[in-house]
C-alpha cells in the first residue's frame, strides 16, 4: 500500500521555511545583542539556496536496503539545515566589530515579514484541509 500524506509538498516547504526563519531570527538577534562587543564578528544564516535545491529535486526518494548505502535521489526538504557564516572585518580601523545595526534591522524586518507570510499561507492550507474534512461546512 502506498504511503498516505495529509501534508503536501508545499506544506512541508512552508513548515521547514518557518523553522529556518526562526533560526535566522535568533542569529540576527544575537548580532544585534553584540553590536557593541569589541571584536565580535557578525553572523549570517543562509538556508534559501539549500531549500530551493530541495524543492527542485525529484519528490521520489530511492530507498536503500542497508544503512551503509549511499542515499539516492534528490535531497529531502526535511534535511535542509542552513549554514552560519561569519562576516569578516575589512576595515583596519575600529574595534573589530562587524555588526551593522542598519543591516541587521533591515534583515530582521525582512525575515519577520517573510515568516508572517509563510505562517499565513500555512494557516490557509490548514483551513482548506479543515473545510474538506468537515464536508464543506
Amino acid at each position: 500500500m502506498a504511503d498516505f500524506l495529509i501534508a503536501d509538498r508545499s506544506m512541508m516547504v512552508l513548515k521547514k521555511s518557518l523553522d529556518l526563519r526562526s533560526q535566522n531570527q535568533q542569529v540576527i538577534a544575537g548580532n544585534i545583542a553584540n553590536a557593541e562587543t569589541p571584536g565580535y564578528e557578525a553572523r549570517k544564516f543562509d538556508f534559501e539556496k539549500g531549500l530551493r535545491q530541495a524543492m527542485q529535486s525529484p519528490q521520489l526518494q530511492g530507498k536503500t536496503s542497508n544503512p551503509k548505502h549511499l542515499p539516492i535521489g534528490g535531497s529531502s526538504i526535511a534535511s535542509v539545515q542552513g549554514e552560519i557564516s561569519k562576516v569578516r572585518d575589512t576595515n583596519p580601523l575600529g574595534d573589530g566589530n562587524t555588526v551593522s545595526l542598519d543591516d541587521e534591522m533591515f534583515d530582521l524586518a525582512e525575515n519577520q515579514l517573510l515568516f508572517e507570510a509563510g505562517a499565513q499561507m500555512l494557516k490557509k492550507k490548514m483551513g482548506m484541509l479543515k473545510y474538506v474534512a468537515g464536508d464543506g461546512r
